[in-house]
């Protein structure tokens, strides 16, 4: 008598479908699209205004009292010119931070969706992929919006730069997103988050080379500004920018990065799993 093979086989107490990866990753949108259609509002403020005030207030406003002519700003021509892709970049980090924090640990904590959708066929694995795969569209929708607004101040130096520089927006976003995550399903209290946003996220806005060269600070911060993945990102979505691209100087920034967004996936795997077997 011939047999049908099982699409799924149990594991433990966890079924494990036998479908390809990338499909049980695929066939969680249907839940986040939903999540943004009910949330999405609450989102046009930072998505739209907020990147039009930083823009105004600290590229036009503040820049007029700021000598560009010194050659100070790294090339760039003005100071809305310098500000501008340090703020996108940083904005990156922002966004990435309010989807990896709250949220995930509403997620374990309060409404606990992660143990739900681990009694289905998906595996830890699919369910951080589907996440960090909508964190990569909020911070690329948000940051796409961010560069229209900078085009209506005339700061581009290269229009290829630009659309090189969309994308790497994203992957800024990417290389903190895997290893806040990771946090967040380690920690028993939503206290944590604010030690996080005023010790790291706060520091890092103003100190990683978004308002001013990191030459300026003393040696030692100025070292640890260079290993920091916003520094990394701001100086790679400058040079796209202005159209200034070191060859040398970008290779590494793109390597950073990446190695950085494929490590925090793991790490964010490997703590989520932890916090299931609980």
């Amino acid at each position: 008598m011939s047999t049908v093979p099982s699409v799924t086989a149990t594991l433990g107490a966890r079924v494990r479908s036998v479908l390809p990866r990338a499909e049980m990753v695929r066939r969680q949108w249907p839940y986040w699209a939903i999540t943004y259609l009910r949330t999405w509002k609450g989102t046009v403020f930072t998505s739209f205004a907020v990147p039009l005030f930083y823009v105004l207030a600290m590229g036009v406003l503040l820049g007029r009292f700021i000598d560009s002519a010194g050659g100070g700003l790294e090339g760039a021509p003005s100071y809305l010119s310098f500000v501008a892709p340090g703020l996108v970049a940083a904005y990156a980090m922002q966004i990435t931070m309010g989807e990896t924090t709250w949220p995930v640990m509403g997620m374990v904590k309060w409404n606990r969706t992660y143990f739900a959708m681990t009694t289905s066929p998906l595996a830890v694995s699919d369910i951080v992929a589907a996440h960090l795969l909508f964190v990569a569209f909020r911070v690329g929708s948000t940051c796409g919006v961010f560069l229209l607004v900078m085009s209506l101040f005339g700061v581009f130096g290269s229009l290829s730069g630009v659309l090189l520089a969309w994308p790497v927006t994203i992957l800024v976003g990417m290389s903190f997103a895997g290893v806040m995550h990771a946090f967040s399903t380690t920690i028993r209290s939503e206290a944590g988050f604010s030690v996080v946003f005023r010790l790291l996220v706060m520091p890092l806005f103003l100190f990683s080379g978004a308002f001013f060269p990191i030459s300026n600070l003393p040696a030692p911060l100025e070292w640890l500004a260079r290993i920091s993945p916003l520094w990394q990102g701001v100086d790679l979505t400058r040079m796209l920018v202005l159209g200034d691209v070191h060859a040398g100087a970008a290779a590494v920034h793109l390597a950073y990065l990446v190695v950085l967004s494929l490590v925090g996936w793991a790490l964010a795997v490997w703590r989520l799993d932890k916090r299931m077997e609980v």
